[in-house]
């Protein structure tokens, strides 16, 4: 008889936790809401995460500094990319002690590595006080916050060359280089399985990355359409800012149809056989203040480090004998969101492509449409006159990325050969941009690449 009061009040425990859940609090303990925040981001950062021992931290008496070790622990230690943190302290020693710019580059970049993964876990911690919508919205913000903060340095130092570059080194390597290594490497380990994914969301990212694509297409033949480039600058620069516009209006309505009218098509979906390894991650380890502390705290450090990345491009150029738009268009790209793409590759090897192109899709979409916009309507605001012509080749090649994704994804199934064809796209583009020297003229740095400095366009 006890062990049966015992389990009723226990199951009417439980119903009475779901049912005040349902009403709205923010501890998402049901599977609806648990599950309502995992996007794809999410579910790539977790796959490099690792779960701590708090053993030895529960033993210390002492509340306050309990809490504060524990903290430590999961936000430092709780990712497998802990060891290259290391890469931080030696960065700014090396800034201070002038130890020389292209080691000061280097180390930044390794040290931006883990702060990606570290920014993502730590908006999933707080979107679970939050509730799903919101802690979408932040997560679509963070989501591509080092290519961000790093083109807002590179805005105010007048470097809009290396502005272009990354943003749209950025786009390719997430749709050539990360999605094709994810279809590669999960088409070889899944060869006897069938690949199939829903094209849903492949639809709606494409006609997304079509449209900035128009918007960039547009202000680089209207420079061509007048009878020379001086003369067309003012209405290249005004058109640009006016489908910038345009841009971050199909942004808003993309969050809107993301995280509210169609936000089946987003969600990262999960196999039964995978809820006890999710179960780890469908709770915080952390409190909402301490995510959010930690949050600003590694906001600052990606801004330092991107400050040094940003300060130390062109002295790295030199050194290494590697043009800007190639460090910038490749090199910057690629270890700046290593962590994120790695989580890609590694659900594609587990036959999950709705993440992976959750992932690539998205995080190319985001750039496209939000930040590349949002960079120009910065400069804007700031005096700085950037505009959305990226020049006949790198335009060119950015037209033919995103074609030769949407023709490999329209057909909602995946093998081998389509991910090497888009690792060989991307090869070709890489060596494009690796012979593509800077003019030995362009000394002053708002020139580099041929940048026109009175309108922040390319010469071609």
């Amino acid at each position: 008889m006890p062990e049966k009061r015992d389990s009723g009040k226990m199951a009417t425990s439980t119903t009475q936790q779901e049912a005040f859940l349902e009403n709205g609090n923010i501890k998402l303990l049901s599977r609806e809401m648990r599950h309502g925040s995992r996007t794809a981001h999410n579910m790539s950062s977790s796959s490099l995460r690792k779960k701590s021992d708090r053993a030895l931290v529960s033993k210390i008496r002492v509340g306050f500094l309990r809490m504060f070790f524990t903290n430590l622990q999961e936000v430092l230690l709780g990712t497998k990319l802990a060891v290259l943190f290391l890469a931080i302290p030696v960065a700014i020693v090396a800034q201070f002690c002038n130890f020389g710019s292209p080691w000061v580059f280097g180390l930044s970049l390794i040290g931006l590595t883990p702060l990606a993964e570290r920014v993502s876990f730590l908006t999933e911690q707080i979107a679970f006080f939050t509730g799903p919508t919101v802690g979408g919205l932040l997560n679509a913000t963070c989501g591509n916050a080092t290519e961000l903060i790093i083109a807002i340095f590179a805005l105010t130092q007048h470097k809009i060359a290396v502005v272009k570059y990354s943003l749209l080194g950025s786009v390719l390597s997430n749709l050539l280089l990360v999605l094709g290594t994810s279809l590669f490497c999960g088409g070889i380990a899944n060869m006897s399985k069938e690949q199939n994914f829903d094209r849903k969301q492949a639809d709606v990212n494409s006609l997304l990355l079509l449209l900035g694509l128009l918007c960039h297409v547009l202000p680089l033949m209207f420079k061509y359409a007048g009878k020379s480039p001086e003369l067309t600058a003012v209405g290249t620069l005004q058109l640009s800012r006016a489908s910038c516009i345009v841009m971050l209006i199909g942004y808003i309505a993309y969050l809107v149809f993301q995280l509210w009218t169609h936000r089946q098509f987003f969600e990262a979906q999960e196999d039964e056989e995978d809820d006890d390894v999710v179960a780890d991650d469908e709770s915080p380890v952390i409190g909402f203040w301490s995510a959010f502390v930690w949050l600003v705290l590694m906001t600052a450090v990606v801004a330092l480090l991107s400050e040094y990345v940003v300060g130390t491009i062109e002295a790295a150029s030199d050194t290494w004998g590697l043009s800007v738009s190639f460090i910038s268009g490749i090199l910057l790209p690629i270890v700046g969101n290593a962590a994120e793409h790695a989580g890609a590759v590694i659900f594609a090897f587990k036959n999950k492509l709705d993440i992976t192109l959750g992932v690539a899709l998205g995080s190319a979409t985001q750039i496209e449409i939000f930040v590349i916009p949002l960079c120009v309507i910065v400069s804007w605001i700031i005096g700085i006159d950037m505009d959305l012509d990226f020049n006949l080749l790198e335009t060119s090649a950015l037209a033919m990325s995103i074609l030769i994704t949407a023709f490999t994804l329209q057909d909602g199934t995946s093998h081998y050969i389509k991910g090497l064809v888009l690792l060989l796209c991307y090869a070709i583009i890489a060596a494009c941009f690796f012979v593509y020297k800077d003019s030995p003229d362009s000394a002053d740095p708002t020139t580099l690449l041929g940048l026109s400095p009175s309108a922040g366009t390319m010469r071609v």
